[in-house]
């Protein structure tokens, strides 16, 4: 489906647009508001008067001016007037400026990582806030209820206003101890991107903070990991192309971008001269091995189950032990896959799709296609994207006779 031109452009700056109004008024729930009034207003008078010249700056005015209207009916005329009219004076520049507006939403994120937030809330906070992602795409993602998730992110907002703090980007000195969180964040909405039929907006957006991460804290390895395994991932079209299906192992490798594939080499090897090593440069080789594909038609299953065993040293997640796990039914353990599976908390797995897929092949492989037919039915009913789920029925059909 195209995108309206207000989408387009929320898309385009939504996060830009939030920062530099958080920026100003410390209050990101508040920014957020301003900048939605904008959209909807861009959504009510662009279709007549067409998309201005400069649309993120009609749509920064107006959230300004949406701004100083609220700051007005809260604040006391005399203690909030030289404020206001400095404000309106902004927002009256910015209509016909035509120069780029400075960057702000790397500051954002670090502000969504102060300690003051719960560390479940940060990720998803920095995700709606300077990405746009809703509660409800999120919710998934994290194994909570959108409700859940809605109320996670109000509280985090609340807490930001609370402690005061600031939406600037610290010196690159400080910047290490606000790092992994933010990594983490821009992680997940990589993750997201390649949920559907390629999110080349969102894609881009992890890769873009990805390459300033890495740029402004070359000492940290993690950020050089990071954009590592976002490039080799990247260079892999998305596995849902024309409403279709199709499983990186079924891919044909000369469709890869070899550039990006190059690009992400660099970048792992320049974070392994660091020599700290961590869960996204494991996770960068992982790729890489499944990138030499490109080169050799055999995946080094060996290789790769070497670098999981690392990985759940450093980060036992759910997703890390799922992977070990296909890793093993991959290479020809699909016994040794199920008792790995079967060790896991079952409070943990009981709506988590990709172990469904995993056990799935795994049964399979091993030969006990009855309980392979009933996983895959659990992984189709958990899939989010009908093509996920029409392959994965597929997949049942050829183990119930």
């Amino acid at each position: 489906m195209a995108w309206s031109p207000v989408e387009t452009e929320a898309r385009r700056a939504y996060g830009r647009l939030v920062a530099l109004l958080a920026s100003r008024s410390g209050d990101l729930a508040e920014a957020e508001d301003a900048l939605a009034d904008a959209l909807l207003a861009a959504l009510e008078r662009w279709p007549a008067t067409g998309i201005p010249a400069n649309p993120q700056g009609w749509l920064l005015t107006v959230a300004r001016r949406r701004s100083i209207d609220r700051a007005r009916r809260r604040a006391h005329a005399d203690l909030a007037q030289a404020e206001l009219v400095r404000m309106q004076e902004e927002a009256e520049a910015a209509m016909n400026e035509d120069a780029a507006y400075p960057d702000q939403r790397l500051g954002l994120l670090l502000a969504c990582s102060h300690p003051a937030i719960d560390a479940g809330a940060r990720t998803p906070l920095m995700l709606q806030a300077v990405l746009g992602l809703t509660a409800e795409r999120m919710a998934p993602a994290f194994l909570v209820s959108a409700a859940a998730m809605t109320k996670r992110l109000v509280r985090a907002k609340a807490k930001l206003i609370g402690a005061g703090v600031r939406f600037e980007t610290p010196d690159p000195e400080k910047l290490a101890d606000r790092l992994e969180p933010v990594l983490d964040a821009v992680y997940a909405a990589f993750t997201l991107s390649r949920g559907g039929e390629g999110d080349n907006s969102l894609q881009h957006e992890a890769l873009w903070l990805g390459r300033l991460l890495a740029e402004l804290a070359p000492g940290e390895p993690e950020a050089s990991g990071l954009l590592a395994l976002m490039l080799f991932v990247s260079a892999r079209p998305s596995p849902i192309q024309a409403g279709h299906y199709i499983p990186v192992s079924r891919q044909d490798p000369a469709s890869w971008d070899a550039a990006s594939m190059i690009e992400a080499e660099q970048c792992l090897r320049q974070a392994s001269r660091l020599g700290r090593l961590g869960r996204f440069q494991l996770e960068a080789a992982i790729q890489a091995v499944h990138a030499d594909r490109h080169r050799h038609p055999a995946t080094n299953w060996t290789a790769i189950l070497d670098l999981y065993n690392g990985l759940l040293a450093i980060a036992p997640t759910i997703g890390s032990h799922v992977s070990r796990a296909a890793a093993l039914a991959q290479s020809g353990l699909p016994l040794a896959a199920i008792q790995a599976l079967d060790a896991l908390d079952p409070g943990l797995i009981k709506a988590h799709q990709p172990y469904w897929a995993t056990r799935a092949f795994a049964l399979a492989a091993a030969g006990v296609q009855a309980e392979a037919a009933d996983a895959y039915t659990r992984a189709a009913g958990l899939a989010e994207h009908p093509a996920i789920r029409t392959w994965l029925l597929s997949q049942r059909a050829q183990h119930s006779n």
